[in-house]
């Protein structure tokens, strides 16, 4: 989802249009839609990602136990965690396909509609009949809510990382692209502090039986409030400059992957996967092997990678602000 180049004639007019888009905006209305942004970026994310890593948390505590009962405790994990990995791959594919949406109709409306197919997923989990109510329909279910988070989140991060850049000002794109990652971290401090409390409020007899099931449900409360604030933030000045324009590419991913993008684009994802993988084994595969196979209690080890998250959290925005000084490939 990124506006497209063209010759000098159309970058001046793009340009052109990228000042008037606010150009009579006063300082303190300025500040306001620069706030709202951040509210809407954070908040969304924040609830997008407890919805995507509470399938994590309970992946290791509870689905192996009442979805796969038929199988040994290894065995069990290892299918949980398969479903959860469905999440990754289809993400891709949502990541496409809303930033081809958002290209057509707006970052704002398309984040809108990410956000209530994460919540509407999230919170039918809540309500899954388990294998022993339904036998292998129940991790079949499972399994296409799962397909629906990660579809949705594929659009939501790129959609939110977007919102965040576009409306930033020019020397600050580090800080506020930023700004969608700490919400990451915050949902998953989030889904793991809530999986604790539950932990301590109910026994593990009460937590199997529908205790677990509080947490999969809250989101509906969540997603309503970031769909609310969601809604009051302005359109980015890019999208603005390419709708009036009519410059939309016919063929976004195309231009994507083809030469002369093919390199970055390939390097950029490559980046990532190690970054990625080191995140989601603290982040996630860690609670399953330190209370399965370290027999540790589970609310200290949810306690841990709770109290990492936060710590991500309070660091993010201080790389995003070194990324501004020193440039983002160094850092």
């Amino acid at each position: 989802m990124s506006p497209p180049s063209g010759g000098d004639g159309v970058t001046g007019a793009v340009t052109g249009q990228v000042v008037d888009a606010f150009a009579d905006e006063t300082d303190d209305e300025r500040r306001r839609r620069l706030r709202t942004v951040v509210a809407a970026s954070l908040l969304g994310t924040t609830i997008e990602w407890y919805d995507f890593f509470l399938y994590a948390t309970a992946a290791s505590l509870v689905f192996n136990t009442l979805f796969f009962p038929d199988t040994s405790t290894f065995v069990g994990t290892m299918l949980s965690f398969a479903t959860f990995a469905v999440g990754f791959v289809v993400r891709p594919i949502g990541g496409v396909v809303f930033g081809h949406i958002g290209d057509r109709i707006g970052r704002k409306r398309t984040l809108a509609v990410t956000m209530v197919l994460m919540g509407v997923a999230t919170a039918l989990m809540g309500v899954l009949p388990t294998a022993a109510q339904v036998g292998v329909l129940a991790p079949i279910l499972l399994l296409c809510l799962r397909i629906l988070q990660g579809f949705a989140l594929g659009g939501e991060w790129a959609g939110a990382v977007l919102l965040a850049v576009e409306h930033s000002p020019k020397r600050r794109r580090g800080l506020f692209g930023s700004i969608p990652q700490v919400g990451l971290a915050l949902g998953l401090a989030l889904g793991t502090g809530v999986f604790a409390l539950l932990q301590v409020i109910f026994d593990d007899e009460q937590f199997l039986a529908y205790g677990w099931r509080i947490a999969f449900l809250v989101s509906i409360v969540l997603v309503a409030i970031g769909f609310v604030v969601r809604l009051k933030v302005d359109e980015t000045p890019a999208f603005q400059e390419v709708d009036a324009l009519a410059q939309k590419s016919s063929a976004p991913l195309r231009e994507v992957v083809v030469p002369p993008n093919t390199r970055n684009t390939v390097l950029g994802l490559l980046a990532r996967w190690g970054e990625g993988s080191a995140f989601n084994t603290w982040g996630v595969f860690a609670i399953a092997y330190a209370t399965t196979q370290l027999d540790l209690a589970r609310v200290p080890v949810l306690a841990a990678v709770t109290v990492a998250a936060l710590v991500m959290a309070v660091l993010l925005p201080v790389s995003g602000l070194l990324s501004d000084r020193h440039g983002p490939r160094r850092v």
